[in-house]
């Protein structure tokens, strides 16, 4: 029998469900793994937008990333929203004993409105303490753009020359999602050991995209602590969020980007 392996996330709260800690926990077992979180905000958030946010403080962020370690094995870490420079080292003094795990980080850094999530010292340490970190990065366009202090991409071209540039600095494999580029597909693309690999899929017309990039990051690292290799764990992991939105006209939660179904595969038809 196979051992379900367990996924911590680090990462900021959602009340309404739709991203952050909330959506992991629910990616985590709709990919068939036991999930831990590790809360480095809270928020005050719905469909329509973030109205408040309380950091924790940085030593407590540390004192529930060791109380996982000392006690359970950690097969895959995903590192979401982290709020501000102090709680970046934080979360990479505490993970730095624990090298040799997948260590998947999705910078949450700008909003869907292009809004800056995060000041010029927390871009800093993120990219100088966390970074090295990663096994595996999984940026926006604008994210990349910000990370590399460079123009956003505007189309495959760039996008494959940024994540390159964006491998150069310490992650060995980067995925950048091309969803804000114009046109009918969402292409990513996954750079590693010098080569790109193209992941397409159809764009679903739907609103309901709140929290994809949370389900995205923490399905890659579901598949990874599963034992799936790179590729063959983002492909899983894109056809699962893929889904997600697909399914995702079948809730009914709030009045604006509403949130994808984690569970489309797993619920029956209502």
């Amino acid at each position: 029998m196979t051992t379900i392996r367990n996924v911590l996330s680090i990462a900021g709260s959602d009340p309404s469900g739709g991203a952050g800690i909330q959506a992991d926990l629910k990616t985590f077992a709709a990919r068939g793994t036991y999930g831990m979180a590790a809360l480095t905000a809270l928020t005050a958030q719905n469909t329509q937008g973030v109205t408040g946010i309380h950091t924790v403080p940085p030593e407590f962020v540390a004192d529930q990333i060791a109380a996982i370690f000392d006690d359970i094995t950690v097969h895959a870490v995903k590192i979401g929203m982290i709020a501000n420079a102090d709680i970046a080292r934080a979360v990479a003094s505490a993970l730095r004993p624990h090298r040799g795990i997948p260590v998947v980080l999705d910078p949450v850094m700008v909003a869907k409105g292009g809004a800056r999530l995060l000041p010029d010292d927390a871009v800093a340490a993120l990219r100088d303490d966390l970074l090295p970190l990663a096994t595996h990065l999984t940026p926006n366009i604008p994210e990349a753009a910000v990370l590399l202090d460079a123009p956003e991409a505007t189309d495959r071209d760039m996008m494959q020359l940024q994540a390159a540039a964006l491998a150069a600095l310490g992650p060995p494999a980067v995925l950048l999602k091309g969803g804000h580029l114009a046109g009918d597909d969402s292409p990513d693309v996954l750079v590693i050991e010098d080569a790109a690999h193209w992941f397409t899929a159809p764009r679903t017309d739907t609103a309901n995209t709140h929290g994809t990039g949370c389900t995205l990051s923490a399905a890659l690292a579901a598949e990874l602590a599963k034992g799936l290799h790179d590729t063959d764990a983002v492909a899983a992991a894109k056809t699962y969020v893929a889904g997600a939105v697909a399914q995702a006209h079948r809730l009914s939660v709030g009045h604006g980007h509403g949130p994808t179904h984690h569970f489309h595969a797993l619920w029956s038809q209502q």
